[in-house]
């Protein structure tokens, strides 16, 4: 599915990942997981094509991307919710959902089918629709941030944090989603990075460590 080779990335001449290599087993849920400042959002940003790699391959489904721009990387399948959700604050929730498929010319068709799933998984988006992003929760954000990234996800999808700073009741809800939609689409490949490890006892298969901007190979996940 996704396959890294030697990635370094180095920001602002400063190193921040160093010969990163490991493989994702297609279908699995893999959670990255490491301090602050370890490279786990760096990683994610590489993979999905906004940050250059000094040296090194990334392959999806044994294709080079590594060139391939990040609107590139959406059309391929691959879908992603940073950590800070990046919504469009005047847009409402619908749009911010589908401002990825909007942007890739997708027919009206297309886009009420891909929000019909959405919200068929996501209900409490449904009753947001429209509100505009910027009246919501935080937790309510994720949530977008969630909703959007699946709406190109169609294979691979990826997660930064997205338990950082909610309530526990919040994370508990967010945690159920994921384990619906990983039961829901058991072809999809997810790669989650998470300090909160045991919120995803049910959806993670395997577990990888990142220090100091170095990788781990994946392993079988056990909650604590």
């Amino acid at each position: 599915m996704l396959k890294l080779d030697n990635v370094h990335v180095a920001i602002g001449g400063t190193p921040i990942l160093h010969d990163i290599s490991f493989a994702l087993e297609p279908g699995a849920a893999t959670l990255l997981v490491g301090r602050n400042g370890a490279g786990k959002t760096t990683l994610l940003r590489t993979i999905m094509g906004l940050v250059t790699l000094a040296r090194g391959k990334i392959a999806f489904d044994g294709d080079d991307i590594t060139r391939q721009p990040g609107y590139g990387r959406t059309r391929l399948g691959i879908g992603y919710a940073p950590e800070d959700r990046r919504l469009i604050s005047a847009f409402s929730i619908e749009e911010n959902v589908l401002l990825p498929l909007l942007a890739q010319g997708r027919s009206a068709a297309d886009q009420r089918a891909t929000l019909d799933i959405i919200y068929d998984l996501m209900p409490q988006l449904a009753v947001l629709k429209d509100r505009p992003a910027g009246s919501v929760s935080g937790g309510q954000g994720k949530m977008v941030a969630l909703g959007r990234a699946l709406a190109t996800a169609e294979r691979f999808i990826m997660l930064d944090e997205p338990f950082q700073g909610l309530a526990p009741a919040l994370a508990l809800d967010y945690a159920r989603t994921l384990r619906r939609l990983k039961e829901a689409r058991s072809d999809m490949t997810f790669l989650i990075t998470e300090s909160s490890p045991d919120l995803l006892a049910g959806v993670a298969d395997f577990e990888m460590v990142i220090e100091r901007g170095s990788v781990a190979q994946p392993v079988a996940f056990e909650a604590a």
